[in-house]
């Protein structure tokens, strides 16, 4: 039995029903569940957490990742292209990836978005070159200790029939339905404060069959685990449809079983009236990367009209090819700002950035145990320094780790477990994984 006392705090962030914060307060957990929140908290515990300048928030929960591109940022022949070239220009780069970069990436990649408050992340790995596997990720990830949900990616439309991707990166579809339904038979755990869950997810509509996007639909709800692909990301991927499918991404989505509280769709920038409502209906998730749409000029997501829809909203850094970073909190800060230039400075208040960090992602990846701290919930939690230089000045606290970012986490705590204490990882060696990472790059510039 392990118990942890968090007090002091400056504020603590609670996202609850009525988004409470509390002042000079804390929480107490044992085995990994808040038991008390706030008044009279026992005084003993197997570790106690002091708070004192500190605003205390959930953990942030990044819902959309490509973890192996941490070892290709700010490749020069991608810097300024849009989508489809940039994609053409990475290919076959990672052709040359094997397990060791699968892992390393996976690794590198958790740590830093660890450093950033990030308590859960999703993936989306769906190339395998050089008898590289989804299960490398998975143990690149058990090295950092953060709540990890890898999906089972695909791609199986190459070059020679139309698609994007070279042929030396797709795979049969059968051998794809194969492996999937495998890896979530190895390593799916479906309980209550589950540290690693498994999703199915074929890369997008331009690299698979629709065949293999409407099997992979049903053996998801088969196994009883969550959907994620890239939709409605650029122009280039609305016209796309319309020409090889006749009918724009939503309706694509909807025709094949791709809608439900079960699926979670990336970027989704050019959704229309029409698609919003869709989702919404269906309570359709939607991981919105605000810093990689901007990296490559896809646009502005419409989220406040998904938003005030009810559709289920989350954030995700996307790719480290792509953003080229790995921060949660830089993202919520992005996206307030994007809805604020896209329509008005009211638009999106930093609170509800925040709240899109924390209880959007739970919601999303369909985590009820996850996304704020009340009694019952997972003790997943951050502490952000106030006494730090970027927020000094700040009168409100809470506003600032949006508003004056960007911020490294003091500490942040998986499970009642530290990832993260006084700024550096817990967990790992992250000098270590820093050298693996850059001798790995090195190989690959050199070839």
């Amino acid at each position: 039995m392990t118990t942890v006392l968090v007090r002091n705090a400056r504020v603590l962030v609670t996202m609850d029903g009525a988004r409470r914060e509390l002042e000079a307060s804390g929480f107490f957990a044992r085995n990994g569940r808040i038991e008390q929140v706030g008044g009279d908290l026992p005084r003993m515990a197997d570790e106690i957490v002091d708070a004192a300048g500190c605003v205390v928030t959930p953990g942030l929960i990044n819902t959309h990742h490509h973890l192996y591109q941490t070892l290709t940022r700010a490749v020069p022949a991608g810097q300024d292209a849009l989508l489809f070239g940039w994609l053409k220009t990475l290919y076959p780069i990672w052709a040359r990836f094997g397990p060791e970069e699968i892992r390393v990436s996976a690794s590198l990649g958790l740590a830093e978005l660890a450093l950033s408050g990030c308590t859960l992340s999703s993936d989306h790995l769906y190339l395998y070159p050089n008898g590289s596997s989804l299960a490398d990720s998975i143990d690149g990830a058990r090295e950092i200790g953060v709540r990890f949900h890898p999906t089972r990616g695909s791609m199986s439309i190459g070059e020679s029939d139309g698609g994007l991707p070279p042929d030396s990166l797709i795979e049969d579809e059968a051998a794809i339905l194969t492996d999937s339904a495998d890896m979530v038979d190895r390593f799916h755990d479906p309980s209550e404060g589950a540290m690693l869950r498994v999703g199915i997810a074929p890369c997008s509509p331009f690299s698979v069959s629709r065949e293999l996007m409407r099997d992979a639909a049903i053996l998801a709800r088969e196994k009883q685990v969550m959907l994620h692909t890239h939709l409605a990301e650029n122009d280039e991927d609305v016209v796309y449809s319309l020409e090889k499918f006749g009918c724009r991404p939503g309706q694509y989505a909807q025709d094949l079983g791709w809608t439900g509280d079960d699926v979670w769709h990336a970027h989704c920038v050019k959704l229309d009236a029409g698609e919003i409502d869709l989702f919404a209906r269906t309570k359709t998730g939607v991981a919105h990367c605000p810093c990689s749409n901007c990296r490559l000029g896809s646009g502005i997501a419409p989220v406040r009209a998904m938003r005030d829809a009810g559709v289920p909203v989350a954030l995700g850094v996307d790719g480290s090819a792509s953003n080229d970073s790995g921060s949660l909190i830089g993202e919520a800060r992005q996206a307030m700002l994007l809805q604020r230039v896209a329509h008005a400075a009211d638009a999106m208040s930093a609170r509800e950035a925040l709240e899109i960090a924390t209880l959007g992602g739970a919601a999303v990846l369909g985590r009820p145990d996850l996304g704020s701290l009340e009694v019952g919930k997972r003790a997943d939690f951050v502490l952000w320094d106030t006494k730090t230089l970027p927020m000094a000045g700040g009168w409100d606290p809470v506003a600032a780790l949006i508003l004056c970012g960007p911020h490294m986490a003091r500490d942040v705590y998986v499970e009642g477990r530290a990832v993260v204490r006084d700024g550096r990882l817990a967990t790992a060696d992250g000098q270590e994984i820093t050298s693996h990472a850059a001798r790995l790059c090195e190989n690959l510039i050199n070839g």
